[in-house]
């Protein structure tokens, strides 16, 4: 396969753009901020930052820093649900209320946030296993409904990396490029990967915070995650994925 694919990790798109001819600039509306859901569906609130995170996440970022691993063993042990509330507003919450930009705990270009979070949960106290997407505006879990041997097929859907199934919970990020395209369009891609890239790095930190783990995982079969996830492939698809367990105190992690 002989691309010159070194091309997508530059800025040179941006030169070869006629912003005036995007959405934004043509004074179409943008895209949601998250994607929709049925009225009325039932709803998992999580607790929420409103209160700080008492005992929960006390401890100073230049440790959580230094701790920084990717750790790929887990212990059995159930996350909370104030853990998961938790992790879910370090990675996407929203710092102020919605309105024509989300102002999240993470940066985004241009604030366009294209990242949708779905969860595949396995030990979550008070949370049944199953798949769920995070709504960062209600602070709330959404049931995406319940998957046949859960853990098989997440494994399945990484190219059978079984430590992808063995946390408390996995994270699986989407995009749904048209929010970034509105006012970027062809420039947006390289920008929705590097957004992706702070989501895991705040995941990574807010995981040592509370005495868990995290390795990325950007090996997976694009199709399989797509399918499992309910998402389209086009419109939204799969674009990075991370298990989230409690290690023991004395694990010593990955490599990375």
């Amino acid at each position: 396969m002989r691309f010159d694919l070194k091309f997508f990790l530059k800025d040179t798109i941006r030169k070869m753009v006629d912003f005036s001819t995007t959405p934004q600039n043509r004074g179409f509306v943008a895209p949601p901020l998250q994607e929709p859901y049925p009225p009325g569906a039932p709803l998992l609130a999580l607790p929420g930052p409103a209160g700080g995170w008492p005992g929960i996440a006390d401890v100073p970022l230049a440790k959580a820093m230094a701790a920084r691993r990717s750790r790929r063993v887990f212990t059995e042990a159930a996350l909370t649900p104030e853990e998961l509330g938790f992790l879910l507003w370090a990675t996407q919450g929203l710092r102020k209320a919605p309105g024509p930009a989300g102002f999240r705990t993470v940066p985004s270009a241009g604030c366009r946030h294209s990242l949708e979070t779905y969860l595949a949960v396995f030990r979550v106290a008070g949370v049944a296993p199953g798949l769920y997407r995070y709504l960062p505006i209600e602070h709330a879990l959404l049931p995406e409904g319940e998957v046949e041997n859960l853990a098989a097929a997440v494994s399945r859907a990484a190219f059978d990396q079984r430590f992808v199934a063995r946390g408390a919970a996995t994270f699986f990020w989407t995009t749904v490029p048209e929010r970034m395209e509105w006012r970027y369009a062809e420039a947006s891609y390289k920008v929705i990967a590097l957004d992706a890239g702070h989501v895991c790095q705040n995941l990574y930190l807010a995981c040592e915070a509370i005495g868990a783990g995290t390795c990325a995982v950007a090996a997976y079969d694009q199709e399989a995650c797509d399918e499992l996830l309910g998402v389209d492939g086009d419109r939204e698809f799969t674009i990075y994925l991370a298990p989230v367990g409690k290690v023991a105190a004395d694990a010593k992690g990955g490599e990375s």
